[in-house]
C-alpha cells in the first residue's frame, strides 16, 4: 500500500475531532448540495472515512457503502459505528489509500471526499485512481476548505503556515474539468470547551490561541467549497 500523508489530527485525537464532526455544518448545506448533484446511487466510496462519521449519511443514499481509511484504529472506529447503526450489512469499512483504492475498475456510481483534496497539486495519483473505480458518468464529490477565503478558519489557516498557495488550488481543479460551489459553512459547538479542544488539534499552539480569542461565543465560520466532476 502507498503510505499514507498522516492527518495529525484525527489520527492522534480521534474523540476530539469527533467534536468537530458534531459541530460542523449544522445547516446541512453540505447535504443539501450534494443531494442536487446525485441521487440514490448503487455503491458510493468514502476516501479517507476516518472514524466514518459520514458513513450513515452516504448509506442513506446508496445501496451499498464502503468507506476507505489508511490509519487501522480508524478503520477499526468506523467498523464498531457501523455496527452500532445497525449498518454493517451493507456497509463496510477497507484500509486503503486514495492512489490504491480497494475497489474493482467501474464499480462506483459515486466518490465522496471530505477535506481531503484541498490542496490541488499532489494528488493526480489518487483523482486518477477515482477514474478508475468511477462507472462512466459516475459522479466524484470532494468537500474541502476554502483556501480563498480570508476570514474565519480560512485565515487561520493561512496563518498556520501551509505554504498552500490560495490561487493554484482552485486553478488546478478548473484546468481538471470540476464545477464547484462556494458554501457559507459554519461550525457549531455546544461549548466553549469544545471548541478550544478542536481548535488545539487543528492548528499550532500559537494560532488555535488566537482562533479561541478571536471568536466570539461557540461558532466559528468555515468557508468550504464543494467541487465535483462527472468521468
Amino acid at each position: 500500500m502507498t503510505a499514507p500523508t498522516p492527518s495529525p489530527n484525527i489520527w492522534r485525537s480521534p474523540q476530539v475531532y469527533e467534536r468537530l464532526n458534531r459541530a460542523a455544518d449544522p445547516d446541512g448545506l453540505v447535504v443539501a448540495t450534494l443531494d442536487s448533484l446525485v441521487g440514490e446511487v448503487d455503491l458510493a466510496l468514502d476516501i479517507g472515512c476516518g472514524t466514518g462519521y459520514h458513513l450513515p449519511m452516504l448509506a442513506a443514499r446508496s445501496t451499498r457503502v464502503v468507506g476507505v481509511e489508511p490509519h487501522p484504529g480508524l478503520v477499526d472506529a468506523a467498523r464498531r459505528r457501523l455496527s452500532r447503526t445497525g449498518l454493517s450489512d451493507r456497509a463496510d469499512v477497507r484500509v486503503g489509500v486514495a492512489e490504491a483504492l480497494p475497489a474493482e475498475t467501474s464499480s462506483a456510481d459515486l466518490v465522496f471526499s471530505h477535506w481531503a483534496y484541498f490542496f490541488g497539486p499532489g494528488c493526480e495519483a489518487g483523482l486518477a485512481e477515482v477514474e478508475r473505480v468511477l462507472v462512466p458518468g459516475g459522479l466524484q464529490v470532494a468537500v474541502d476548505l476554502d483556501v480563498r477565503a480570508s476570514y474565519g478558519y480560512a485565515a487561520w489557516f493561512t496563518a498556520s503556515g501551509t505554504g498552500v498557495r490560495r490561487d493554484r488550488v482552485s486553478t488546478f481543479f478548473a484546468q481538471r474539468g470540476w464545477q464547484e460551489r462556494r458554501l457559507p459553512v459554519v461550525w457549531s459547538f455546544q461549548t466553549r470547551e469544545d471548541l478550544q479542544a478542536v481548535m488545539s488539534i487543528e492548528f499550532p499552539p500559537a494560532v488555535a490561541a488566537r482562533a479561541v480569542r478571536e471568536t466570539v461565543g461557540t461558532t466559528i465560520a468555515v468557508p468550504t467549497v464543494l467541487r465535483w466532476r462527472r468521468c
